[in-house]
């Protein structure tokens, strides 16, 4: 096989550069331009690109022959074979087969009587001595309809070539015989109309050993006649006889060079003619076009080496098995962690710090602030049940007698039984504080997943050591609600003491709780009942001020929606619904009466639980207690019996005492309120700090054997491994880039010519020029200028005179005149010539 040796050298270029983009995994868009032949009808087209690969595969024959597309795409491959689309994991090793195959197809589809279709046959071709392209071979124009041919048989052809030569990365070899006029050529018009500046397209003269005695087509060939911005470039492909006699490619090649350089017209061209030439040429548009996406690809690797240069830094000098390195890192972790603690616990302004959510200190201050008061708030006793318990006790206390004084000691039993509720809530904020501070160990100790052991034992000992400070912490708040239970302190100075407790009222009690009409909280609720009849529950902007809860269509807070009071409002929380993520509430009075309009309730809605907390906390300060668990029908029962025969003496008892109970309740909420998060403080979360800093380290020392713990993970060593190959891929890669710029070169784009001639002469057949031909002349200047012996082009638009025509009889020279004597219709031709 000759094949295409300019390819050949192209192949291991791209090869490395696949090659090196393959191993990073980056997508190398280097889509290599497809090569396409037009022409006329037996002009050569498929001999041109059969020489362009170098081996014998096409049908050849008179007529129509190349009756469907063929879209040949050739793939670098180690081994030489070539499939077909429609014969799918079938190998065809003898091309002569190929032939016969897309013989077959071809009459598969279109019939064995000249029909033709525009489906087209893909072919690959996988050989290791060409380049990853793609070379289309199209039906030859034609005319005139034959055999089973559609009457719009040209329009059908022209429609199909221009489909696959339209786009912008298809070069277009025009073929046009030599033996025919070019001026008519509709392979150049058809490539002017979709390359109108030239740039993809490139003139094949072909069968130049056919043409005429003493005829030639030099001036063609030198683009001075006619002239394309790429030019020409001929060819002698094997005739009819050289095929059926079997006459291989590389002696048509041969003897394709053997007749360039004999012939007299041809020889000083012989380097720029014949297939080996055409093959450098469309070889050199391959070079200019990888050159050409080189920069992009150039770019997008030193993008990602930036990337990759940050993270390889710690793995460059990286030796997994020396124990100096493993000591120095476990500390780095351990300082990191160290840190990262102190930060989330503490609060920080760095750039780490969470945009998504409230997390470590930041979430312990609102369990502290407002999670725990409300929990306080939640269990407060219930108004009518309290009355009841007061009864009892005082009637107990008094047994058989009937007592003339308000006894303390139902004070105290009311009291206490008040005071040891206290011990859940507590007991629960501890909890909760405890297991946001798992998560954020949890998170802080993120950074050792590179070494699970070292991980999965600090995880350890900061766990065992906060579950001990939890124990510690749970006895001391127990211990502080005993304390409260030991000793009821009368003479506090905010308790009320009896003689003001018997003046006291409901009143003072709430109007103890007011703070004035200022603004608690604003923010977005959803409203959920409101919204079924208008069509969906909606957001409103509320604002809730210690008298009245308002809302609002935005945040503008122009338009209000409406105003209800917080008089008499408890709050009770509504199940989430099955399909629903949103946590819910409602507003509603325990007497039963309309909240707002004719709804019993006012629903309302959060995103998250965190926001509901908060809104809740926010009522209570407004005055809006949640709703009580103990309405039951059997208290009311007993309380009716109890409460019925309540004299006025025991009434007015059982109002002291609830007065006595509410203010020194008050005193004992805010010291729990108070010192309960103080002794978490201390006892969880700063001895939690003070063991990372201090003793964790001398722990995980002394836990085993300190290289098992600092083994890495399969997952961390395999992604070490992987970055390094990548960023040495990604350096190799923009090495070869670099060795690719300095190992080709481009050619520049030929400037533009006049080739006006195009239209014109295609628009209006008869003003052609007549066969390229004729008897040599003087030579020429080369000087391309648009030629017509019928139709002249437009005078230059240059001062200059008209060049001199040579051998006009009588030797003579004069300038051209405008017009023929005698009134002659047409001018004679202007001709270039070289100045004698």
């Amino acid at each position: 096989m000759s094949g295409n040796m300019g390819m050949e050298q192209l192949i291991p270029i791209v090869n490395k550069l696949q090659d090196a983009f393959t191993q990073l995994g980056v997508h190398m868009q280097l889509d290599l331009p497809q090569i396409a032949v037009v022409g006329g009808q037996s002009a050569g087209k498929s001999s041109v690109l059969e020489n362009f690969v170098g081996r014998d595969f096409l049908p050849r024959g008179s007529g129509i022959v190349t009756r469907r597309p063929l879209i040949l795409q050739l793939i670098n491959s180690p081994t030489e074979h070539a499939e077909f689309l429609h014969c799918k994991g079938k190998k065809f090793v003898d091309f002569d087969e190929v032939r016969r195959e897309i013989e077959a197809e071809t009459d598969r589809v279109t019939g064995s009587n000249k029909g033709i279709s525009n489906i087209p046959i893909n072919l690959r071709v996988y050989s290791p001595h060409v380049l990853n392209i793609t070379l289309i071979d199209l039906p030859g124009l034609t005319k005139v309809a034959v055999g089973d041919q559609p009457v719009d048989i040209e329009q059908q052809i022209r429609d199909m070539l221009l489909q696959f030569i339209s786009k912008e990365t298809c070069l277009i070899l025009a073929v046009t015989p030599a033996n025919t006029d070019l001026a008519t050529s509709d392979a150049l018009q058809i490539a002017k109309t979709v390359d109108p500046d030239g740039i993809r397209t490139i003139g094949v003269i072909t069968k130049l050993d056919l043409m005429d005695d003493g005829t030639d087509a030099r001036d063609i060939l030198e683009n001075k006649l006619l002239p394309l911005r790429r030019g020409y470039i001929g060819v002698v492909n094997r005739s009819q006889k050289d095929i059926e006699g079997r006459k291989d490619i590389k002696a048509a090649l041969a003897a394709e060079r053997k007749f360039f350089l004999s012939h007299p017209s041809y020889r000083h061209l012989a380097d720029r003619l014949g297939t080996p030439y055409l093959q450098r040429v469309l070889n050199q548009q391959l070079t200019n076009h990888i050159r050409d996406t080189l920069p992009s690809l150039r770019e997008k690797l030193q993008k990602q080496q930036l990337t990759l240069e940050k993270d390889v830094e710690q793995y460059k000098h990286f030796r997994p098995d020396d124990p100096a390195i493993k000591t120095k890192a476990m500390l780095q972790m351990i300082q990191q962690l160290q840190s990262d603690f102190e930060r989330t616990i503490e609060g920080s302004g760095s750039a780490l710090i969470n945009t998504m959510e409230l997390s470590g200190g930041a979430k312990i201050n609102r369990l502290f602030h407002e999670r725990f008061p409300f929990e306080i708030v939640k269990m407060e006793f219930d108004e009518k049940e309290l009355r009841k318990e007061i009864a009892f006790a005082i009637r107990n206390i008094h047994g058989i007698r009937v007592g003339l004084f308000t006894p303390d000691m139902a004070f105290e039993a009311i009291v206490k039984k008040q005071i040891a509720r206290l011990k859940e809530p507590s007991l629960k904020c501890v909890d909760l504080v405890v297991a946001e501070l798992s998560n954020v160990v949890r998170v802080c100790t993120d950074k050792m997943a590179r070494y699970p052991r070292l991980r999965e034992e600090t995880e350890r000992i900061i766990s065992t050591h906060v579950r001990q400070r939890e124990q510690i912490c749970k006895e001391q708040i127990i211990l502080l609600i005993d304390c409260e239970l030991a000793y009821m302190n009368t003479n506090h100075e905010d308790f009320i003491g009896f003689a003001n407790a018997q003046q006291s009222s409901e009143n003072s009690v709430k109007a103890g709780r007011k703070i004035g009409n200022q603004v608690i909280r604003k923010g977005y609720m959803n409203i959920h009942n409101l919204g079924i009849m208008k069509g969906g529950a909606r957001d409103y902007w509320f604002v809730l001020t210690s008298d009245n809860i308002s809302w609002f269509k935005d945040e503008e807070e122009r338009e209000k929606k409406y105003m209800l009071p917080l008089d008499g409002l408890k709050l009770r929380d509504i199940e989430q619904g099955f399909m629903s993520r949103r946590h819910s509430f409602a507003l509603f009075n325990p007497e039963g009466r309309n909240v707002y309009k004719d709804f019993k309730q006012l629903e309302l809605s959060c995103e998250n639980q965190d926001e509901v907390d908060s809104w809740k906390a926010s009522f209570l300060r407004a005055g809006v207690y949640p709703e009580k668990q103990t309405e039951q029908a059997n208290g009311e029962e007993e309380g009716g019996e109890g409460m019925a025969s309540m004299d006025p003496q025991l009434e007015r008892q059982v109002e002291t005492i609830r007065n006595l109970v509410d203010s020194y309740m008050k005193i004992v909420t805010k010291t729990t309120r108070d010192l309960v998060p103080k002794t978490i403080m201390m006892l969880i979360i700063n001895h939690a700090k003070d063991f990372i800093n201090g003793e964790l380290l001398a722990h995980l020392y002394a836990s085993g054997d300190q290289s098992q713990m600092m083994e890495e993970s399969p997952e961390e060593a395999l992604k070490r491994e992987e970055m390094l190959r990548m960023y040495h891929a990604c350096k190799e890669a923009l090495r070869i880039i670099g060795d690719v710029s300095m190992a080709t070169v481009s050619t520049p784009v030929p400037p533009p010519v006049k080739n006006d001639w195009l239209a014109s002469g295609l628009d209006n057949p008869r003003l052609s020029p007549p066969s390229p031909g004729g008897p040599r002349r003087t030579p020429i200047q080369p000087t391309p200028v648009g030629a017509s012996s019928r139709a002249p082009p437009p005078p230059p638009a240059s001062s200059r005179p008209a060049p001199n025509i040579p051998n006009r009889p009588g030797g003579g020279m004069p300038p051209m005149p405008p017009g023929r004597p005698g009134g002659a219709g047409l001018p004679p031709p202007l001709i270039p010539t070289r100045r004698q």
